[in-house]
């Protein structure tokens, strides 16, 4: 066991580092909701987002102001109404939002200080007024109108972070209410983000708070760990009669972002402490990441990937499930294996040995642990039988010896060892009782 805990704590620190070499300087937007700010865990999230700042990942932070600015309304009994999730003031109520706002943001710039960070609050949102639509007169909301991104990119290239209230200008210096989430949104877009984070309370996107597809992963606590585009459309289209509607809006600003060039969307629970953290530099993080590529899938085997296979394979070799391998045995039959790589770690391989015209061996499935309730085995099985059915093979065979159930569930039955072929024949052992399943496959 204690072999076992040191092989995960250096994965662990081995993705670390492997994150942090592969987001320097990545572009990182986080909205932070103001109910964050005004919760025990705020000092804790303003921490982890200074130790992602010295990693060197370049951070825009925009501050919600929801409830600071209906506090200060309503202090000055100032009415408001909304309409279409716009809230809707007249220009006397303008002074005690721009108030509201600052506040926040000088919130949020004070404890970033206390960190030792310089950060900015700067007025590079250019908006317009909604005006009237179909009747209604939306008084001082506004919409954006264009962001000042050289400004923004000198700001962030001297090392400070910009934060960004809500609030923008017209071309003649009338301030008008901006949403914050949308805000987050359009700066991300704006600028190509490698990121876009929308922090808020107990944002769980999980198979107890929504209807998840059969065929979309999730982990073992039944939280969505990822969704790409076409998954996130499925998914949307499940739950469109849900009652959460702010997660749904949340989730159409995602595929709206990640279609206008923004890498990745991330929808964390900020009432878990160091969410933030964990989603970065581990590959299932701790909230809903929402991409359009390169995150995830199955590819051939390479030399460089020996290492990382037999980190894979040695838990499942110590507690007998398969059969210890070395270096050279793995070069031997390279081209056998594949591997399922998640944002640039192994995370699982397995193997299709051709004996002969007829018949081929699956073998060698591993996957990592943190990865076992998302779909991989699945999807690595079903991609080695696709290519045993190119090879026009008649049928393929696992030995498993704690995996039975698992096997028979994808579809393959029981069979005799008599009927191995005679090459895998002289390896198998009585001692080890590895008992044999089938699946044919030509018709």
């Amino acid at each position: 066991m204690e072999d076992i805990s040191r092989n995960q704590k250096a994965q662990r620190i081995r993705d670390v580092i492997r994150y942090i070499q592969r987001f320097k300087n990545a572009v990182v937007v986080i909205y932070l909701d103001d109910e964050i700010i005004d919760s025990t865990l705020f000092s804790s999230h303003i921490r982890d987002i200074s130790l992602i700042h010295e990693a060197g990942l370049q951070v825009l932070i925009v501050p919600g102001a929801h409830k600071r600015i209906d506090q200060i309304l309503s202090s000055s009994g100032i009415e408001w109404s909304y309409k279409n999730n716009i809230r809707i003031t007249n220009p006397e109520a303008m002074p005690s939002i721009k108030m509201a706002a600052f506040d926040v943001s000088n919130t949020v710039m004070t404890a970033l200080a206390a960190d030792h960070l310089t950060a900015v609050i700067g007025n590079w949102v250019r908006a317009r007024g909604i005006g009237v639509l179909n009747g209604e007169d939306y008084g001082t909301a506004g919409e954006i109108d264009k962001l000042q991104t050289d400004a923004i990119r000198t700001v962030l290239s001297s090392g400070f972070i910009p934060i960004f209230p809500c609030i923008g200008w017209s071309a003649a210096g009338k301030p008008y209410n901006i949403s914050s989430i949308t805000l987050a949104e359009e700066i991300a877009v704006h600028l190509q983000a490698d990121k876009l984070f929308f922090v808020m309370p107990d944002a769980e996107i999980s198979a107890a708070h929504f209807t998840v597809p059969e065929e979309i992963g999730t982990s073992d606590t039944g939280e969505v760990p990822a969704l790409n585009l076409d998954e996130l459309e499925e998914f949307i289209t499940a739950n469109s009669g849900s009652d959460n509607t702010k997660i749904l809006s949340l989730l159409h600003l995602a595929k709206n972002a990640c279609t206008s060039g923004v890498s990745r969307v991330h929808i964390l629970n900020g009432s878990l402490d160091g969410a933030l953290p964990c989603e970065i530099f581990s590959d299932l993080g701790s909230g809903t990441m929402i991409y359009s590529k390169n995150y995830g899938g199955i590819r051939p085997a390479t030399r460089e990937d020996v290492p990382a296979i037999l980190s894979l394979m040695r838990p499942f070799v110590e507690h007998g499930n398969l059969l210890p391998r070395t270096d050279k045995q793995i070069l031997d039959s390279l081209a056998d294996y594949i591997v399922y790589e998640l944002d640039g770690g192994i995370r699982a391989c397995a193997a299709l040995h051709i004996y002969d015209t007829h018949q081929a061996e699956i073998a060698a499935v591993a996957v990592d642990e943190s990865c076992a309730n998302i779909g991989i085995g699945p999807k690595l099985m079903e991609y080695l039988i696709d290519r045993a059915v190119k090879e026009n093979l008649d049928s393929i065979f696992i030995l498993t010896t704690q995996a039975s159930d698992w096997f028979e569930s994808l579809g393959f039955a029981p069979d005799d060892i008599s009927t191995l072929p005679a090459k895998r024949k002289e390896k198998w052992t009585p001692h080890r009782g590895s008992k044999l399943y089938r699946m044919k496959i030509k018709k």
